[in-house]
């Protein structure tokens, strides 16, 4: 599975990175709530996808925390990972980890990454507001 290629694609289509504007293109249902230990899941019920977002988030968590879940919906539809984890406490991880990947590639865009390459790992972190992990695993 080609992350890297789905989120081209996906931008292509859409003509945006933006997370939320991708999302209402695809008639996915979102839901701003207040979520306790989480801040966001997806949900795939009765042919419908939905995203659930912590409305206690600030506006970039929000943000990102979309992006993730979109990952989610298109890299694991089928999976309810959330089921998986409370319920059987199989390990998820890797599909964290790949919506994570998703996400990064999807609102740090290649031009960003050109245009600071002179930043390092910790500066790119404090300019775009990302944790340094995940501005490394962007930068894989």
């Amino acid at each position: 599975m080609n992350i890297r290629k789905r989120v081209d694609k996906l931008v292509r289509l859409h003509q945006t990175r933006n997370p939320f504007e991708i999302i209402k293109g695809m008639n996915v249902i979102l839901v701003f709530y207040p979520l306790e230990g989480i801040r966001g899941f997806y949900q795939y019920f009765q042919r419908n996808n939905i995203i659930y977002i912590d409305e206690n988030l600030s506006r970039p968590e929000q943000i990102f925390v979309c992006a993730h879940e979109l990952g989610h919906m298109i890299l694991h539809k089928e999976s309810n990972a959330l089921f998986m984890d409370s319920r059987t406490h199989l390990n998820v991880d890797s599909y964290e980890i790949e919506a994570n990947k998703f996400a990064m590639e999807l609102l740090v865009s290649d031009e960003i990454l050109e245009e600071n390459r002179e930043f390092t790992i910790e500066q790119l972190s404090r300019m775009l507001g990302y944790h340094e992990k995940l501005i490394k695993l962007r930068l894989q």
